[in-house]
């Protein structure tokens, strides 16, 4: 059932320079199973056509898609941009999709019954099929992946996924549904993440705390290509040090709520002497590998 002065959902999509994708996306929410929705559509300082797309879907339907824009059409980054999404909000569950991925049509309509049935879960998410075949090439058809969960379905108490996911041992949750006031109370996203790491700190802040329901549905195309933010960082060599701003921030973040969970601090540990320094992981591992194939042969020469 709606809520009392709007739609059950909310669903932002923000955008920079997508012109070549935003339709597709927009599409894919107009498709769902589920209608009991709203779309805000928020531009990033777009100097393409995408802002004129968006405005064009919010001339077509007034009463669901809104298009909203920083002041000055400015640039602010990803996490700024959810925010402004989020603030101008009405539904009870607040869904992200970017901009240059689609959903499944049954996402909305299977992640609201999970969060209405199950009160405790602050969110829901399933994992993300690595979407390669977007471009109708033949070759590129089998190379379609769902990635792996990590976890069994159903409700999983904190903070167990955030010791995975920092871990590389279950998939970091996205393509979320999350209650608004959960979003509210954690404080949204972290606005000094611009691009990367913003969707992984923002999940952490609510796998630290809360319950949250994970399911091995799959609800969630996630494109690849060359343009997309982390391709971009890849080919750059930004990647180690967005991953080492991330966990600095995430130790920052853990002290300031008095986590003592030694857990969450050995996984943050581990992962900041890694990527700190991988001279010297390199070197474990090499070591490792080395000890373990004299411990073969010496049991093989028994």
């Amino acid at each position: 059932m709606p809520v009392a002065n709007g739609p059950l959902v909310s669903v932002v999509v923000i955008f920079r320079d997508a012109e070549r994708f935003l339709d597709e996306a927009v599409e894919s929410i107009l498709y769902q199973t589920y209608q009991d929705w709203e779309l805000l559509l928020v531009d990033d300082g777009s100097v393409d056509n995408s802002s004129g797309q968006a405005h064009w879907w919010a001339a077509h339907d007034q009463s669901r898609i809104r298009y909203l824009e920083h002041a000055d059409h400015r640039n602010l980054g990803m996490s700024a941009s959810r925010n402004l999404g989020v603030g101008h909000a009405r539904g009870k569950y607040v869904a992200f999709l970017d901009a240059d991925d689609v959903w499944f049509p049954n996402a909305l309509e299977e992640q609201v019954e999970v969060l209405e049935r199950w009160s405790e879960a602050a969110m829901v998410y399933g994992p993300l099929q690595w979407w390669y075949s977007w471009d109708g090439r033949a070759e590129n058809h089998a190379r379609d992946v769902v990635e792996r969960l990590g976890v069994p379905d159903g409700l999983v108490r904190p903070p167990t996924l955030l010791r995975m996911f920092l871990r590389n041992r279950g998939a970091v949750p996205s393509g979320v549904l999350v209650r608004r006031n959960v979003v509210e109370r954690v404080g949204g996203y972290e606005e000094v993440f611009r691009a990367e790491y913003e969707d992984q700190a923002f999940c952490a802040k609510i796998c630290l705390d809360w319950t949250v329901f994970a399911s091995s549905q799959c609800w969630y195309r996630y494109r690849q290509h060359p343009d997309s933010c982390v391709s971009i960082s890849l080919k750059t060599g930004r990647a180690r040090q967005a991953r080492v701003a991330f966990l600095e921030w995430l130790a920052n973040y853990l002290f300031s709520r008095g986590t003592r969970d030694p857990g969450v601090w050995c996984a943050v540990g581990y992962e900041l002497w890694r990527w700190k320094y991988p001279s010297q992981y390199g070197l474990m591992l090499t070591l490792q590998r080395s000890l373990l194939s004299f411990r073969r042969r010496m049991e093989v020469a028994r």
